[in-house]
């Protein structure tokens, strides 16, 4: 053997290639889910789809189709994963709460969206960018929220108020703190809302005195009620629209 071929052997001109790992499959999946999004939009996407589109950044490295459907199995909807606490949604495996943090960054921004979409809007005649607006900020809420809307004279939203948050099946309400809300800002309507976290938006027995005592004492001052909307995960009651006050 000559003397260069040992060293020749024990140190090759080059390394070997090193074969290169392929990318993860959900690579793919992500690039593809972008492009439906962006050719087709929301429209076009069941509820984890679009949830998996929300995770992408909260969860850069992991497929998460899984923890997707997971959540919407648990909390039933798109929008019922972003409603729910962040206590609730890190029950589920794999929401860390960075993970929670963004997704009720998102529901915060819809919200502030659609509240956006009202300012400049006669609301009377906009009901319904009122109760879209209603159903996405309250109807999927885990306990009871009683919110007020403070209008001027021309309809349009001065002021948008949660006045309460209560149990799963009742909120306090003091009438007369109402009232005196209604008179700091000028407000000469209201339209009063709360959620049923039970789904069911019909109103109670006290959904209907209580409303009927606001309007008692806000009518010498020349405040009117416009409607008491109840909103539920399946639909929207108006006590107006029923004759109930």
């Amino acid at each position: 053997m000559a003397a260069g071929d040992g060293a020749a052997g024990l140190f090759p001109d080059s390394a070997a290639p090193v074969a290169k790992e392929p990318p993860p499959h959900f690579h793919g999946h992500r690039d593809r889910l972008r492009e439906k999004f962006a050719v087709a939009g929301a429209e076009a996407l069941p509820d984890y789809e679009l949830l998996e589109l929300v995770l992408f950044r909260a969860i850069p490295r992991r497929d998460v189709k899984p923890l997707a459907k997971a959540l919407v199995a648990r909390f039933g909807s798109f929008a019922e994963v972003l409603s729910a606490e962040p206590a609730r949604l890190m029950e589920v495996e794999g929401v860390s709460a960075g993970v929670a943090a963004d997704l009720k960054l998102i529901e915060a921004a819809g919200r502030r969206l659609a509240r956006g979409a009202l300012r400049e809007r006669e609301l009377l005649n906009s009901w319904s960018a009122l109760s879209e607006y209603l159903r996405a900020t309250m109807a999927f809420a885990a306990r009871e929220e009683f919110r007020i809307l403070f209008l001027d004279k021309r309809n349009h939203l001065i002021a948008d108020e949660v006045q309460g948050r209560g149990t799963v099946d009742h909120t306090p309400v003091y009438p007369r703190e109402v009232a005196r809300r209604a008179l700091e800002l000028s407000a000469t309507a209201i339209i009063l809302a709360h959620n049923h976290p039970s789904g069911d938006p019909a109103p109670s027995a006290a959904d209907v005195a209580m409303t009927r005592e606001i309007v008692s004492i806000l009518a010498p001052l020349k405040i009117v009620v416009h409607d008491h909307v109840i909103l539920g995960r399946n639909g929207h009651a108006s006590l107006k629209g029923l004759k109930l006050f």
